[in-house]
């Protein structure tokens, strides 16, 4: 029985400190990220992760024919560059921020309603000193006209 308390303590631990990070992350994205999705009307979601050099999430969305759209990367100044790719539902690539020196902004039209899959990727610094390794917030927000 005493194992069994040990083990729940240790498992809402892991919850609270969970939860913690992604409401922390949640303020974040409100404070510091909307304001990039203007004239753009956000769509109420917060898509948020706390990630580390090396980690990658992905966002599956379907987009609507005819919509103009914005996507914005957001992440605090801690983590390197991050890596955004917006793929279509066959994972062809529709965008790249690589090409366009890491923007965290990208703007489009869609022709016809589709689902695109929204990947980051924070890269890995292999010139760290301290060696610890950066982690931190990073937020994907969708805003449409």
């Amino acid at each position: 029985m005493k194992n069994f308390s040990a083990l729940f303590i240790v498992v809402l631990l892991c919850l609270f400190f969970t939860t913690t990070a992604h409401g922390q992350c949640k303020t974040f994205a409100k404070t510091e990220c909307t304001k990039q999705l203007a004239p753009f009307a956000h769509d109420g979601t917060f898509n948020v992760s706390e990630l580390s050099e090396g980690e990658s999430a992905e966002l599956k969305k379907t987009f609507y024919a005819n919509q103009n759209y914005r996507i914005v990367l957001c992440s605090q100044s801690q983590l390197p560059k991050i890596k955004l790719t917006v793929m279509d539902s066959d994972r062809n690539v529709l965008f790249s921020n690589i090409d366009q020196n890491y923007t965290t902004v990208w703007d489009f039209k869609t022709e016809t309603s589709q689902y695109l899959i929204i990947s980051v990727e924070v890269e890995t610094v292999d010139d760290k000193v301290s060696g610890e390794i950066a982690r931190g917030c990073v937020a994907l927000l969708v805003g449409r006209k």
